[in-house]
């Protein structure tokens, strides 16, 4: 990775002094690599939702950044997550979302596994009719489980496993947000859709930081949650976003409104705030619904934004949460042509990564000095300088 080594400096200044992120991590296939492991591998980075597995024995294949995973919820109820990968050919073990009665099967050779990941049956591994072999310990040749944490619904994988607790990692946010830890329930079909974005996935996230841009990219939403009801959110090396003083709830005809998270204080009686959990999961708090955008990068210049919406009871009016769907979605919608005409920008070969302003950018500047972080600490590991 030498010789794709960028230069971060500029990028770890105080916010008067800084440059953003130059163009190759944006635009560089080495670069991207070499984030997938610094950045989202060595962290607590966001995968998908619970939501996404509801009964015991469901099970959901997906690719992370290349890598081949499969969650599922056994059969104590725990969700986790494995590689999607036998351990004695490499074969991909489930092809499509599915739920598992038995055992999870191989298609090649019928090795089969338990839902919490043990090796139970290895037909004629010693020959016809002869299910064992002294040479292969089932004990030893479960599936690999990644490593995994569940908040607000989120599914949170350290592949590395190198990471600290998630609890320890972000126990700034999990006290701030200590009020929103209690049942959740995903609103259903219509409270999950996905946005496809041609840019890398940082673009999201540092548009998501701030809200400097919502004059003019969200003037709907701006004629009520004007820029000046807004504030920055700033903890630096943890995370980072912004809140509002002003948040209007959705009404039906009749007047009613979604029911309120239990026990929040009045603080969540008008403010509302979007934080996004580094790196890659951002989140949105609300007296009575929140959301998770989770980002899938697949490649340096696609990304896409899978977004769900939970709500404190499970029997609110459908009607009215696909209404608050739409409207969320117009909204997440409206940036695309920003991060998109971003990520066009980074190909101009003198674009320095950028300024700050001071006074608007500096959740954005603070998510840019994380990554930064991640990366130098990564180059400074033995394997890295090889």
């Amino acid at each position: 990775m030498a010789q794709h080594r960028t230069d971060l400096r500029n990028v770890r200044r105080p916010i008067e002094q800084a440059n953003g992120l130059p163009n190759p991590h944006y635009i560089d296939p080495a670069v991207f690599a070499e984030e997938r492991q610094a950045v989202l591998f060595d962290n607590w980075a966001g995968l998908a939702v619970t939501a996404d597995v509801p009964a015991i024995g469901d099970a959901v294949p997906l690719s992370f950044l290349g890598m081949p995973l499969l969650i599922v919820r056994d059969r104590q109820g725990e969700v986790r997550v494995f590689q999607n990968t036998c351990r004695h050919r490499g074969m991909i073990l489930v092809e499509e979302p599915r739920n598992i009665e038995g055992a999870i099967r191989c298609p090649y050779h019928s090795w089969c596994y338990a839902t919490d990941g043990k090796l139970v049956s290895t037909p004629h591994v010693g020959g016809p009719g002869q299910n064992t072999h002294s040479g292969i310990d089932r004990a030893l040749l479960g599936l690999v489980e990644i490593r995994s944490h569940i908040w607000m619904d989120v599914i949170f994988i350290n592949v590395s496993g190198q990471a600290p607790a998630f609890a320890d990692a972000h126990a700034d946010l999990l006290a701030r947000w200590a009020e929103f830890d209690q049942p959740l329930y995903h609103g259903g079909a219509e409270s999950r859709f996905q946005i496809p974005v041609d840019c890398n996935w940082k673009l999201a996230v540092e548009n998501y930081c701030e809200s400097y841009h919502l004059p003019w990219v969200h003037p709907g939403l701006n004629s009520y949650s004007r820029l000046e009801d807004h504030y920055h959110i700033e903890q630096p090396g943890r995370y980072s976003g912004q809140g509002t003083l002003v948040y209007r709830q959705l009404k039906d005809e009749a007047g009613q409104s979604f029911p309120d998270f239990a026990g929040i204080s009045d603080k969540w009686d008008t403010a509302a705030e979007y934080i996004t959990v580094y790196p890659n999961v951002l989140m949105g708090v609300h007296r009575d619904h929140s959301f998770a955008i989770i980002l899938v990068p697949e490649s340096q210049a696609h990304t896409v934004e899978h977004v769900h919406i939970y709500y404190a009871r499970p029997d609110t009016d459908p009607a009215l949460r696909e209404r608050n769907a739409k409207q969320w979605k117009e909204v997440f919608d409206e940036d695309v042509f920003v991060v998109e005409g971003m990520q066009r920008g980074r190909h101009a070969p003198t674009f320095d990564g950028g300024r700050f302003s001071p006074a608007m950018d500096g959740p954005t500047h603070l998510f840019h000095d994380w990554v930064a972080a991640q990366i130098e600490r990564h180059r400074s590991l033995p394997q890295a300088a090889e």
